[in-house]
C-alpha cells in the first residue's frame, strides 16, 4: 500500500489524525470531484472514531432501549386504534433511501478502485484507514455507521401501525447497530464490502417501501426483487468473512492480516443467520399457497 502511494500525485495524498497516510478518492478523478462538497475532501474521522472507540457502551445501551420502547409500545398500542401516518412513513423511507443511494454512489467506486488496484489479501486484511476509512469516503462510511441508529426508527411505524413485527425485523437491527459499531472502532479492514452492499440494497428497498407508502409502485417493480437482493447480500457477506478467515489463518511472510477474529467470527454467524431467515421468509412469501387455510409449499 505505501509503495502504491508514491505513484500519487502529492496533492492527493491526505494523512488523518492518527498519522495514517491514504489517496483521497475525489482528487484522483478529477471529473467525480466536481460532484463532491468541500466538507467531503480530506475529510478526517479520526475525532468521531476516538469518540466511538472511548464509548462502547452506547450501542449496548441504544439496544436495550430499543427493545424496551418495542415491547412497551406495543402494550400502548394494544386497547388503542392504529395510527394512520402513512406521509411521514413515506418521507421516512424516501429519505433512507436517497441517503442510501448517495451513500452507495461514494463509496461504490472506492471499492471498485480498491479491487482493481490491490490484491484481495490486501482489501481484507490491511489498515483501512489507508485503504478508505479516512477522506470522503472515509465520511460516508462513518455516516453508515451512525445511521444505524436512526434506522430503528423503521420499528416505530410498525408499532403504531399495529402491523406485525417478526423476529428478522428487530434481530436484524440489533445485530447490524452492534456489530456495525464493533467493526467500526476495531477497524475492521472488511467493512467497505459490507457498507457497499448495505447501501446498495437499501437504496432500493426504502425506495421501494417509498413508493409502496404513497401507493405508486409500478406494476414491473415485483418485491421479490427486493428479496433476492437481501439475500444475494447475505450469500457475499458469508462468502466474505470465509476468504477473510482463510487469510487470518493463512499468513504471508512479512505481512499480517489486521482482522479481528472475534469481529470476523461475529460477521459469519450474523450474515449465516440472516441468510437463513431471509430464505425462510423468501420462501414463506413467494413460493407458499393457501389450502383450506393452511400454507403449503410450491414445489
Amino acid at each position: 500500500m505505501a509503495s502504491f502511494l508514491n505513484s500519487i500525485p502529492k496533492e492527493c495524498i491526505g494523512t488523518n489524525g492518527l498519522g495514517v497516510k491514504y489517496a483521497e478518492f475525489s482528487c484522483l478523478h478529477p471529473t467525480l470531484a466536481k460532484t463532491y462538497l468541500p466538507f467531503e475532501k480530506f475529510y478526517d474521522p479520526v475525532s468521531t472514531l476516538t469518540w466511538m472507540q472511548d464509548r462502547p457502551m452506547i450501542p449496548i445501551w441504544a439496544c436495550v432501549a430499543y427493545v424496551i420502547l418495542i415491547f412497551s409500545g406495543q402494550a400502548l398500542m394494544k386497547s388503542r386504534p392504529a395510527w394512520s401516518w402513512r406521509r411521514s412513513l413515506a418521507f421516512w423511507n424516501l429519505g433512507l433511501s436517497l441517503f442510501s443511494w448517495i451513500g452507495a454512489i461514494r463509496t461504490a467506486p472506492q471499492l471498485y478502485y480498491n479491487l482493481v488496484n490491490y490484491p484481495l489479501r490486501d482489501n481484507l486484511c490491511d489498515d483501512p484507514a489507508a485503504l478508505y476509512g479516512s477522506g470522503s469516503t472515509g465520511l460516508w462510511v462513518q455516516l453508515f455507521i451512525l445511521s444505524k441508529f436512526p434506522e430503528l426508527v423503521d420499528t416505530f411505524f410498525i408499532v403504531i401501525h399495529k402491523k406485525p413485527l417478526i423476529f428478522l425485523h428487530w434481530y436484524h437491527h440489533i445485530t447490524v447497530l452492534l456489530y456495525c459499531w464493533h467493526s467500526y472502532v476495531t477497524t475492521s479492514p472488511s467493512g467497505l464490502f459490507f457498507v457497499v452492499m448495505n447501501y446498495s440494497v437499501h437504496a432500493v428497498m426504502y425506495g421501494y417501501y417509498f413508493l409502496m407508502a404513497i401507493k405508486c409502485r409500478p406494476k414491473w417493480f415485483n418485491p421479490i426483487f427486493v428479496t433476492f437482493l437481501q439475500l444475494s447480500q447475505m450469500f457475499i457477506g458469508v462468502a466474505v468473512t470465509i476468504v477473510a478467515f482463510y487469510y487470518y489463518n493463512n499468513p504471508i511472510l512479512g505481512k499480517t492480516c489486521h482482522i479481528r477474529k472475534e469481529n470476523n467470527v461475529a460477521a459469519f454467524v450474523m450474515y449465516g443467520s440472516y441468510f437463513y431467515l431471509f430464505a425462510q421468509f423468501f420462501v414463506g412469501r413467494y413460493f407458499a399457497v393457501k389450502v383450506k387455510g393452511e400454507k403449503k409449499k410450491v414445489a
